[in-house]
This record gives structure tokens, C-alpha cells and sequence, in this order.
């Protein structure tokens, strides 16, 4: 899922963990790629942003606790939330835990002027020169093939997560790690893979835990070498995917379904099956504000 309305922002010096997690990729190793000493918690309080220790505690979201989806647009939430996600230009809601939505792996498309003036030589094109676009939201896809094109890439998102942990986000969802599934084969899962390790290490280094977002069926790997520490699925329901995700992040999985895929029977065989143990809920395909048209939003 891709918010229809994000906004680029500005690049930013390479942080520390980054350049590390970086050398630790150039040698071979994705593991050590990763911040090791980054703690994860289920409760309490993250290292603010600008504590001075190298190393944060790093703070997952409530287990099962109720989700609300609002990239689309923020609004308040009902009282009964204890979660919600929004755009990193947005700020967190006051009181639940808040996950920052950032688009890591492709444009958004009101964007595409930006990354084309500053960033050309960051979007994936084919051997003709032609962009390879997401037909689905028209919108480009970046090219992440070689070490020096991801670390660029990671710089720019790292300055958008920075700015997430400065508004009091305790958690960042990277969206469409699944980029190489339609970039023509130009894009492989290890390339993508070894961005996402990038990310996560720059996330743990400001305070924030990280969302596991598409490729479920990697879960495992990607949670043992990228170092996701939860997952936010979409439509695991419709796809029969969603044990691949429960099975590695266990109780800390927030299912999205859509009414326009499967239905609400779709959503109600969701709940029944897992809505005692992990968050479940459907939304509208495009995540709008409650009272715009098409606003659905229910949790099991």
C-alpha cells in the first residue's frame, strides 16, 4: 500500500550507522550490518532520539493492541486505540504508539519531478533508458543494484526517519521492499535485502523499531539479517500468507484487509482465525480521513 499524497524531503549527511552498516555490507557480512547492540522491548519508554549513547532501546508496538491505518491521512483516533501509523510528514497521534510510514523503495508519484532534478541517477531504468514504474500507483521504482546507489538512497530516507524520531514516532514502516518482484528482473531480493539492512540499522541508531512491510514469505530471513523487529501485512488473508509472518514475529503482526479484495466475509475469516492474537482490521484501499468518501475502517 502507497500513500497517495507524500512529499520528498530533504537530504541528509550520512549518519554514523549508517557508514557502519555500510562497511559491514561492503565486507560481506549482513549480519553485522545491523546495530547488535540495539535492544528490543515490548513496553516502556525508547531512548529519545537525541540521547547520547550510541546504542537506543528500541521499543516494539503493543501486542494485539487495536491498530488504526492512517496514511492515507491523519484523524483523531477512537479512544480505543492503541496504535496507529501515519505519513512521515504527519505528526503521531497523542497517546498511542505511533509508526511512521516512509515509501523507501520507490517514488511517490507527485514526487517524481524531485528525485528526476536531484536524484536522477537513483531511479531504476531498463536497458532502453525507460523508467520501470509501478503500474498499480504509478510510481517509480529506485535503483538499488549497487552499494554505492542503496548507501545514497539510505542517506535521503535516513534524513525522513531522523525526522520521524524528532516528532516522537517510536516506529518506522518501510514500505515496498517488494520493488524487485516487479522491476523485470533488473532488481534482485539480495539487493533489496541489503537496503533494508541499511534502514533498519539507521532506525535503531535513532530510537525507532522497525516494520517488516511485503515479502512475507522472506520473513524469517529478513527479520535474522535485516533485523525487522515487527511486521505490518496487507491482505495475508487474501494470499494465505499470514503464518509465514506470526511464525517469525509471533503476537507483534498488524493485519490490514481491504473490502475490495475478499470482501467482508475476507475480513470476518481474518478475525475469526486470528483476531484473538494478533491486530486485524479492514480499511478502505486508499486509507482516506474518516469522513471522506469511502472512509471504512473496522478492527476484529
Amino acid at each position: 500500500m502507497i500513500r497517495l499524497s507524500n512529499r520528498s524531503g530533504p537530504t541528509r549527511p550520512v549518519t554514523l550507522a549508517l557508514r557502519r552498516a555500510a562497511a559491514a555490507l561492503a565486507a560481506g557480512s549482513l549480519a553485522a550490518a545491523t546495530l547488535a547492540g540495539a535492544t528490543l522491548l515490548t513496553g516502556g519508554a525508547a531512548t529519545p532520539a537525541n540521547a547520547p549513547s550510541a546504542v537506543r532501546t528500541v521499543v516494539a508496538p503493543p501486542a494485539n493492541a487495536r491498530f488504526d491505518y492512517q496514511i492515507g491521512g491523519a484523524y483523531p483516533p477512537i479512544a480505543s486505540v492503541g496504535i496507529v501509523d501515519r505519513d512521515w510528514h504527519d505528526a503521531p497521534a497523542s497517546g498511542p504508539y505511533g509508526i511512521c510510514y516512509v515509501n523507501a523503495f520507490q517514488t511517490q508519484t507527485e514526487d517524481f519531478a524531485w528525485w528526476k532534478a536531484n536524484h536522477p541517477g537513483l531511479l531504476l531504468r531498463d536497458s532502453t533508458g525507460a523508467l520501470v514504474i509501478d503500474s498499480a500507483w504509478n510510481e517509480v521504482l529506485l535503483d538499488l543494484r549497487t552499494p554505492t546507489q542503496r548507501s545514497e538512497l539510505a542517506t535521503i530516507v535516513a534524513g525522513w526517519v531522523d525526522q520521524c524520531a524528532a516528532k516522537g514516532y517510536r516506529g518506522v514502516e518501510f514500505d515496498n521492499l517488494d520493488t524487485y518482484t516487479r522491476s523485470r528482473k533488473l532488481l534482485s531480493y539480495s539487493q533489496n535485502r541489503a537496503y533494508a539492512t541499511l534502514l533498519v540499522a539507521h532506525a535503531h541508531a535513532v530510537g525507532l523499531a522497525a516494520a517488516q512491510k511485503n515479502t512475507v514469505d522472506r520473513s524469517a530471513d529478513l527479520k535474522a539479517v535485516a533485523g525487522f523487529d515487527f511486521a505490518v501485512v496487507e491482505e495475508c488473508q487474501v494470499f494465505a500468507e499470514c503464518g509465514s509472518a506470526t511464525a517469525v514475529y509471533g503476537r507483534l503482526v498488524y493485519e490490514v484487509e481491504y473490502p475490495d479484495n475478499g470482501g467482508p466475509a475476507n475480513y470476518q475469516r481474518a478475525c475469526t482465525a486470528r483476531g484473538a492474537s494478533i491486530s486485524v482490521i479492514l480499511r478502505d484501499r486508499n486509507v482516506v480521513p474518516r469522513g471522506a468518501a469511502g472512509y471504512t475502517y473496522q478492527a476484529c
